[in-house]
């Protein structure tokens, strides 16, 4: 199906991007490029739905640990947010791709106007060839506009640049209908119809001690983009060139088909 779906929104988490130690995972992040840029040149529009700024200002300042209070996520973004987009600018640029950073919070896509004018900025800089790069504006977020992860932004982002697809990369393989990591005849579910209480029910915590969310935030996520029309798909980050068994049409990871009618 993804062969034929013209503008895909891929969404990339922390727990992908980055090694253990909260570092950026730079030979993930280039073989990330890599397959998105090939997909581009097969025609495919991309939106990146990129986390790692809080990373990449942990590794540039040279902390002894992990960022753990808000003040301090918050300066590591401010810090970061450059050198991820330095980071995504070199990559992409080794095959002639340019990308664009989009900044966003959660009171623009409340906000009729303004969710307009980000809509006509993505359609311009798709249409202009550009890969638009996508991360929640955290070093000035707060509770009242945040969204609450990239997984709900990557919803709420391909509503607005009327995606065909969202592929959510995570560090597991899908939704299985018990914690895989605690439970070894835990069983991966290929297809999701509807989101039941049942499938909301399987969900657990955050994946990662360096992410914002787990699988719960990216089922909700999948509710926003399916009630939308748009069907989403989660599989595992770790390799990003599975991405190609998706376009050679294998099943992998969860399909969360649309809303019908």
């Amino acid at each position: 199906m993804i062969k034929h779906c013209k503008r895909i929104v891929v969404k990339i988490g922390t727990s992908t991007l980055t090694y253990q130690n909260g570092s950026l995972n730079l030979r993930r992040i280039e073989a990330l490029v890599r397959t998105l840029s090939d997909f581009k040149n097969a025609g495919h529009d991309i939106v990146v739905v990129s986390s790692g700024a809080v990373g990449a200002g942990y590794a540039k300042l040279a902390l002894n640990e992990y960022p753990q209070t808000v003040e301090m996520k918050q300066a590591c973004a401010a810090v970061g947010q450059s050198q991820l987009m330095k980071i995504y600018e070199n990559f992409f640029a080794g095959y002639s791709h340019t990308v664009a950073q989009i900044l966003m919070t959660k009171d623009v896509i409340d906000d009729s106007h303004r969710l307009e004018l980000v809509k006509n900025t993505f359609n311009t800089l798709l249409s202009l060839g550009c890969v638009p790069i996508v991360n929640e504006n955290d070093s000035v977020s707060c509770d009242g506009i945040k969204f609450g992860g990239n997984d709900t932004l990557s919803a709420y982002v391909a509503i607005a640049c009327d995606a065909d697809i969202i592929i959510n990369l995570s560090d597991i393989d899908g939704l299985y209908d018990k914690d895989p990591r605690k439970f070894s005849d835990a069983k991966l579910i290929d297809r999701v119809d509807e989101i039941t209480e049942e499938i909301m029910g399987y969900a657990g915590g955050a994946g990662s001690s360096r992410g914002t969310g787990g699988m719960l935030t990216k089922i909700l996520a999948a509710k926003i983009a399916n009630e939308n029309g748009i069907p989403m798909i989660i599989i595992n980050g770790e390799d990003p060139y599975r991405l190609y068994d998706i376009l050679d049409g294998k099943h992998i990871g969860t399909y969360f088909a649309k809303k019908r009618g």
